[in-house]
């Protein structure tokens, strides 16, 4: 991967570009059918690019349901509020070490 450039994935992008070469019928990748073709057979390669785009779309789909999380995540709480008690916290132990809570 090329470091600078953006990893979003757009599937329609790929569905574009392959949807002229996805002609006929190809075993799906990976199966002993498709092993079993000829390296120069172009059902191979056609089945490489229909993998390629639903790899496109898995990768599509999960950077949208990551964002969704973030936002989620973002938005149950006021993360501010809660980072300035932890410091707020951490500052009165360290002014007042013998208040310190211990586990038993």
């Amino acid at each position: 991967m090329t470091a600078g450039w953006s990893q979003q994935v757009s599937w329609w992008d790929v569905h574009l570009f392959v949807a002229p070469y996805l002609t006929g019928t190809w075993p799906l990748v990976g199966t002993p059918e498709w092993c079993a073709l000829a390296n120069d057979d172009p059902r191979k390669w056609v089945a490489l690019l229909d993998a390629a785009r639903h790899w496109a779309l898995r990768l599509e789909t999960c950077q949208e349901a990551e964002c969704q999380a973030s936002h989620a995540i973002s938005a149950a709480a006021d993360w501010s509020a809660i980072a300035q008690r932890v410091r707020d916290r951490a500052e009165f132990e360290k002014r007042h070490p013998w208040l310190r809570r211990v586990a038993l």
